[in-house]
């Protein structure tokens, strides 16, 4: 075993009987059992398990959100089975048209139903988030996760709620639906002038690979270090060891970057969290203060001019004698 390969096997380390994790007092949780096929892919306990009313309240509010979209999904092809299944990614729940601005309740099947499903799953995700920043404070534990996870709910809210506030209308949101929320990111790429010169764009990609490139390393390291013990990362941290010492020289002579068996999980962090962050202020500024990023990339010298020979570009702002 000593060129034991941890790529390809996956050792299940598990005592006699679960471990019921750290007691807190006045708290019901769920038993705990043992799944070996679930261990081949990370730890084979299942459970315990803890909801709370945070909790319950989550899951009960994002199945009522799930089911109105799926329901109008399956509304829509007359209720037949086979149809939905068949068209089920081109299938969509369409936000409130422009002509109802943002008012509170439209018509149902005119974006009705999308505010209702999208109050339910917002309610969901800061239900989860608010149960999450919880079971952080109560098991003693820093509220890294809860930050990171706001992130993520900070661009989907600019998608769905605080730009279509800002811009004065529910249709500026994005549809539910797995091809129509592709089809409606190409469209407004396409209406302000090619989201790839919006620089929050440009910093939420770089940060979308960069936390790729840094996980995967990471991750790649410490496997190559798991036959000295790399994977008891923890007590690596805390007593350096033979696995942290060749995997930060391993970093050193490859890299060319000093990272210790800490500082690359924040690095990490801040990568991942970045990546929403900036996303959002990139979505957030389109439209509301930026109309075409093409020609806002030409005068601040991110875009070179198209050639002459073709017609100059007109902003479409500024542009007349179009149908309303």
């Amino acid at each position: 075993m000593a060129y034991y390969q941890n790529i390809f096997t996956q050792v299940q380390v598990r005592a006699a009987a679960p471990d019921l994790g750290v007691p807190i007092r006045n708290e019901d949780r769920t038993s705990a059992t043992f799944w070996h096929l679930l261990g081949r892919l990370g730890n084979a306990q299942i459970g315990p398990i803890y909801l709370g009313y945070t909790g319950l309240l989550s899951l009960i509010a994002g199945f009522i959100a799930f089911e109105i979209i799926g329901l109008n999904m399956w509304a829509s092809v007359n209720w037949d089975p086979v149809q939905f299944v068949r068209q089920l990614p081109w299938l969509a729940l369409e936000p409130p048209k422009p002509q109802y601005g943002l008012q509170i309740l439209p018509p149902l099947r005119d974006g009705g139903w999308w505010l209702i499903a999208g109050f339910f799953l917002t309610a969901s995700v800061l239900l989860w988030w608010w149960r999450m920043y919880r079971r952080a404070r109560a098991l003693g534990l820093g509220t890294h996760t809860a930050w990171a996870f706001l992130s993520a709910i900070w661009l989907y809210l600019v998608l769905g709620f605080i730009r279509p506030l800002l811009m004065g209308s529910w249709s500026e949101a994005v549809p539910f639906g797995i091809f129509p929320h592709l089809d409606w990111t190409a469209a407004f790429s396409i209406r302000y002038g090619n989201l790839f010169y919006n620089p929050f764009h440009m910093l939420s990609i770089a940060f979308l690979y960069g936390s790729a490139l840094l996980f995967a390393m990471h991750g790649a390291t410490i496997l190559a270090v798991g036959r000295f013990g790399g994977e008891r990362e923890i007590e690596q941290i805390l007593d350096r060891g033979t696995a942290s010492e060749r995997a930060a020289l391993f970093w050193r002579w490859t890299m060319g970057f000093n990272a210790t068996m800490e500082s690359i999980h924040r690095w990490a962090w801040w990568f991942a969290v970045l990546t929403p962050l900036t996303g959002g202020i990139g979505i957030l500024l389109t439209g509301t203060v930026v109309d075409n990023w093409y020609l806002w990339g030409v005068v601040h010298g991110i875009a070179p001019e198209y050639p002459h020979v073709f017609p100059p570009v007109v902003d479409p702002a500024l542009a007349t004698g179009g149908a309303p």
